[in-house]
Formats: C-alpha cells, structure tokens, sequence
C-alpha cells in the first residue's frame, strides 16, 4: 500500500496544533474564570500532604493543565507562599488531576467536536462580560481539542500498515524501555502530557498501537511532562528548584516502580481488577474487555498515578529530604538575600489575576522597606549612627529596584486581556509605587539634614524639640495607615489618613510661625532654623504622599491627588 506521506504529515500536524491550541485555549479560559482563587486554593489547602494532593487534583481538575498547576506552585514556592513539603503534595495531585482530560478524550465526541466549535465561536463572539468571553473560550477550545484529534487520527491510520512503524513498535515488545524513551522524548517535546497520550490513544484506536506496546509509552509520557516544570525552576529559588525536581523524582520513581511489574504482568491484572471492580459498582456499564482502547489508556493512566501516589505519600519527608541533599542551600549573602525581589515571578503572568495579586504583595512589601527606610532616617537623626547611613543607602537601593521591576512587571501583566477589576488593580499599583518611592526619597533627604546638623552644630531649643517630636509621630501614623489602607482598601482607614494629612498642613503652618517668633527672640539662629523649617516640610510632603495613596484606593470618596 502506497502512503500519501504529505497527507499524513500535514493531517498530523495540523491536528496536533489544533489540540494543542485547543487544549490551550480552554485551560486558558478556565484559569482566567478562576482567576486568583487558584493562588488561595493552593495556598491555602495544603496543610498537609493529603490536603496538598487534594487541592493539586482540584486545580488541575478545574483548569485542566498539570503543567500550569506544577509551574504555578513552582511560583508560588519561589515566592515563599509555599514550603517544599506543601509543594510536593500539590504536585502529586495534579498528576492525577491531569487525569480528567485523558479521560475525556477516550470518549467518542468527535461527532459532536463541529457542533462545540460553532457554539464556542458564537458565544465569543456576542458575549459581553469577561467572565462569559473565558467560559466561550473554553468551550471552543474543549471543541478545537476533539476536531484536532479526529484531523490526526484520520492521518494516522496508514501508520499500521508501515513496516517501519510496526518494526518500531514491535521493538517494544522486546524491550520496554524504548517505549518510554519515545513517549519521554515525545511529551518534553510537544510540552503536554495530555497531548502526548491523546495521540498515543489514537494510535491505539487505530490499531497501529497494542495495549501492551502503549503502556511503556505511557510511563514515558509522564516522565516527558515534567520537562516543563524542570524548565520553570531555572533561575528561581533553591526551594522552587526542588519543587520542580520533585515532581521529576516522582514519575521517574514510578516509572522505575511500576514498568518491571508491567513487564511480569503485574500491574495488567492489577489495572484489570480495579476496573472491573469499579464497573460492577455500576450495573451493565461493562468490563475491562468491553472498553475501547483509548478508554483502557485513560484508565492504565489514572491507575498507574493514584498506585504511585500512594506509594509517595508516606514518604513526602523523604523525597524531600532527598532533593534537599540533591539541591543543597547555599549561604545568602547580606542585605541581597534580604531583599531580593521575593513575590513577582514571571511563572504567573499566564493567569493575570495571580500576577497582579503578587504585584500587590510585592508593593506592599516596598511599602514596609519604605516604612523602615523612614523610621532608619529619623533614628539616624536622633543618633548619628554611621551604620544608619549604609543601612539607609541600601534601603533607598532596594526600593527603587523594586518600583522598576513592579512597574515592569506589572505593564506586562496589563498586556493580557484583564477583567474590569483587574484593570482597576492594576492602575492603583502603577499610581500608587510612584508615591511610595518618594516617600523613600524624602527620608534620604531628611538624612542629609542631619548631616547639615552635625555639619553646623545645630541644636534645637526644647519648644522646637516637641513640636518635632510631634510632626514625626503624626506622619508616623499616616504612613502605617496609608500602608494599611492600600492592603485593606478600607474607606475608613483612607478618611483617618486625610485626617493625618490636614493636621499635619496645620501643625506645618503653626510651626513655622513658632519658628519666626523663635528667630525675632534670638532663641534660635539661620541654621538651626534651615534644618527645622526643611524637616517640618519634608515631614508634611510625606503625609501629602500617603493621602495620595489613600485617594487611590478610595477615589469615589476622597478628592482628587496631590502632586508633591
């Protein structure tokens, strides 16, 4: 028999991309339906390991994608959201939460697959919310999956009758390992599990594949996979890359496990057993005989993850300390490890909710090194303490790093298509890290005062003395409450902060009057004036800083932003 080798290999690849675009496309919608709740479901529903695994079979389940379920924890663990026992929990279960889509596509709905699509396009088309555009999106793409399956399958049916083909295939049969070198080499290609056995599913149907030559593949295919999670813990932390290695240890693990007792006819009668005892549950749903290839796959596959997970979960401690040994710590070094960018990671720009929700944490802990870098000037002030300068020029460092990489990341974030309140998030972070920087910038400023002081002697008379002691704990109050007012977005918080500010435009004016009678009575001199004058006016552009912030948050209620 002659093949039409252009038909097969455009037939192939065309319906190979159309899966993977498809299969894409509806883990995409998914994601973006669930939004940030995907971040709070891992973080908090790993507790324990059986927690853990739950929560990754969930998410996985939900926005059918293991590799983004494994990259987003690799994430969550380089932002120290998640320890390396949490993750390894997670990462187990979405090896079974992967599961659902090979399951899905050992059903027959390629007759349907048209239908999905034309329902998919025009609920796209004509939907108006987000939430409604993301769902129409997964709903083409679960249609685009199944046609892009059909287009290759079609293909692949000369395939059986190749003397090449079978000759390959047929070496498996004498030797395992290459089956799942093959499906290893494959899946790291094509970056999905999912897709990998969808093909081995219809090669199988085809009859190109037997059952006993898919096996090794299918073992290989989940090795493949963890290619992508591999890939996500270069350049990220030591616990992330540890992450990433466990989720390889896991697979090669059950691999190494489970493909001798393939290869005695162990883990055969054992697939058989389970299934048919978990048919019988169901009268007349049939025996492992009755099911058609791509369905016994589906199920090898479920088995062979809840067996290996079963096998793992005692052992959480073990494979942990393995990769500890494997991936040793190294010494972090000074104020680098301190404060090194720790929430923003480019593994959550897939699922803008996520990364706008670290965008966040990573500002609010700007805001925090902005506090301290302002209670570091006031302490230098007070005390002269040289370590308080270096101390200070570090801080002001970190912070103007962090507003860079903040604003740039969250631009590229922006670029997605973002919900209304994502949008909305979004432009409070870029408004409000201007105003937080500055703040910074001025508490640089009220360290060169103080040099001025020492430089020239000043003193200042009791009466200036309280009137200062009074300035900095009122504008020590609006910046811990316009911090806590960006974390909470509370209205009342915002309203305290305007409070603070007014006092504050009052006790400047007061002051500064005090100060002129001070001068007339000869109590004080130019320069102890020089410094008194430039620390009440820097004390008050701080607080028209942080009333800026709290117009942020709250623009319906408050006036509109000063500029200082």
């Amino acid at each position: 028999m002659e093949v039409n080798w252009q038909v097969v290999l455009f037939s192939f690849l065309g319906g190979l991309g159309l899966f993977l675009f498809g299969l894409r496309s509806m883990s995409d919608g998914l994601q973006a339906v669930a939004g940030d709740r995907m971040r709070n479901i891992l973080e908090k529903g790993t507790s324990n390991p059986i927690r853990g695994i739950l929560t990754g079979l969930v998410v996985t389940g939900l926005i059918q994608s293991s590799s983004a379920t494994t990259v987003l924890t690799v994430g969550l663990v380089n932002a120290e959201l998640l320890t390396l026992r949490q993750a390894i929990g997670v990462i187990i279960g979405a090896n079974i939460g992967t599961t659902v889509t090979v399951y899905l596509i050992g059903f027959n709905l390629y007759e349907y697959a048209l239908p999905i699509i034309g329902v998919g396009a025009l609920w796209f088309l004509f939907a108006r919310s987000k939430r409604a555009k993301n769902m129409s999106q997964a709903v083409l793409g679960f249609g685009l999956l199944f046609f892009g399956l059909s287009v290759m399958g079609d293909g692949m049916k000369p395939l059986k009758d190749l003397a090449f083909f079978t000759n390959l295939m047929i070496s498996i049969d004498d030797n395992a390992l290459i089956g799942v070198i093959i499906g290893a080499i494959f899946t790291a290609i094509v970056q999905s599990s999912s897709a990998a056995i969808g093909v081995l599913q219809e090669l199988a149907n085809q009859g190109a594949v037997t059952y006993h030559q898919a096996v090794p593949i299918l073992f290989g295919d989940n090795i493949g996979t963890t290619v992508t999670a591999l890939l996500a813990g270069i350049g990220a932390s030591i616990a992330a890359r540890r992450a990433a290695l466990t989720h390889f240890m896991f697979n090669v693990v059950g691999t190494v496990i489970f493909l001798p007792l393939f290869i005695f006819g162990f883990f055969p009668e054992l697939v058989t057993f389970v299934t048919n005892a978990m048919l019988n549950i169901v009268p007349g749903s049939g025996t492992w005989e009755t099911l058609n290839p791509k369905l016994q796959i589906a199920q090898t596959h479920f088995i062979f993850n809840i067996s290996n997970t079963l096998i793992h979960l005692p052992l959480v401690g073990v494979m942990a300390a393995v990769v500890t040994f494997l991936i040793p710590d190294r010494e972090e070094y000074g104020d680098e490890a301190e404060f090194r960018v720790r929430f923003i990671d480019r593994r959550f720009l897939n699922n803008p909710s996520v990364a706008l929700t670290q965008a966040t944490r990573e500002m609010l802990r700007m805001g925090e090194l902005v506090r301290q870098a302002f209670e570091n000037a006031l302490e230098y002030f007070q005390t002269r303490d040289e370590s308080l300068v270096k101390r200070g020029q570090v801080l002001e460092e970190t912070i103007d790093n962090l507003e860079r990489q903040i604003t740039d990341y969250v631009v590229m974030a922006s670029q997605k298509h973002l919900s209304r309140e994502d949008s909305s998030q979004a432009q409070l972070i870029l408004q409000s890290l201007n105003d937080i920087e500055r703040i910074a910038d001025i508490s640089e400023s009220i360290i060169e005062s103080a040099d001025y002081a020492t430089k020239h002697q000043v003193v200042f008379s009791d009466e200036a003395q309280e009137e200062l002691a009074s300035m900095i704990e009122m504008t020590r109050r609006a910046v811990e409450s316009a911090l806590l007012t960006l974390e909470r977005k509370d209205k009342n918080l915002a309203q305290k902060v305007m409070a603070y500010e007014r006092q504050l435009d009052e006790m400047q004016e007061q002051y500064r009057q005090s100060h002129i009678r001070r001068l007339n009575e000869r109590i004080c001199n130019g320069n102890n004036g020089a410094v008194f004058l430039d620390l009440i006016s820097n004390l008050e552009r701080i607080s028209d800083h942080c009333s800026n912030i709290a117009r942020y948050v709250c623009p319906d209620s408050l006036p509109e932003p000063e500029r200082g």
